[in-house]
């Protein structure tokens, strides 16, 4: 087994970062954002041991409705002109076994960082036809949109409120092995 320290860069080409919220009770809003960033050390391939840092443009939230997006935009959530990245700082992965594992960091999210907790599923490692290594990862989780500040809404007139109060992250990682 390698002790070897190994680099490892997100793929933007091939990964996404995807969101969803609860809207009017009763649908999903989908949303992604569209430019980010990341890196992971590990040794040899053991994602086990693995530092993991990670931060996206909160600029490039899209879901696919300019108004909304601008509204997100705002300072009623993202505030992207004072809180330009939101940051994932990864501290552990648990295996779990058959491939799946317990990734544990610290989210900040409008200067705000909490403890965080995502489930990961490991795809496996494999080359593509220039030779570049790549390992693929689906990650999912919830959170609670206001420990971070994000608590802007509207009340319904029938009850209930117009923004959903869980957030859940759904991301397709590709990383591709560091020369």
């Amino acid at each position: 087994m390698s002790t070897q320290e190994t680099k490892w860069a997100v793929d933007p080409a091939h990964s996404k970062i995807g969101f969803k919220v609860k809207h009017l009770m009763i649908s999903n809003v989908l949303g992604s954002f569209r430019e980010f960033e990341g890196e992971v050390t590990t040794v040899g391939n053991d994602f086990s041991k693995s530092a993991i840092s990670f931060s996206l443009n909160t600029a490039s939230v899209d879901t696919e409705i300019a108004d909304r997006d601008g509204h997100l935009k705002s300072g009623d959530f993202f505030d992207v002109e004072n809180f330009p990245k939101i940051t994932f700082d990864g501290s552990g992965l648990t295996d779990l076994g058959d491939d799946m594992f317990e990734l544990t960091g610290n989210l900040t999210i409008k200067g705000v960082t909490l403890p965080t907790t995502l489930s990961v599923e490991f795809g496996g490692i494999n080359a593509d036809p220039w030779g570049n290594v790549k390992a693929g990862f689906a990650i999912t989780g919830k959170i609670k949109r206001k420990d971070w500040g994000l608590s802007w809404n509207a009340a319904l007139e029938t009850g209930g409120v117009l923004v959903g109060e869980e957030v859940k992250i759904n991301c397709d990682i590709e990383l591709v092995k560091k020369a």
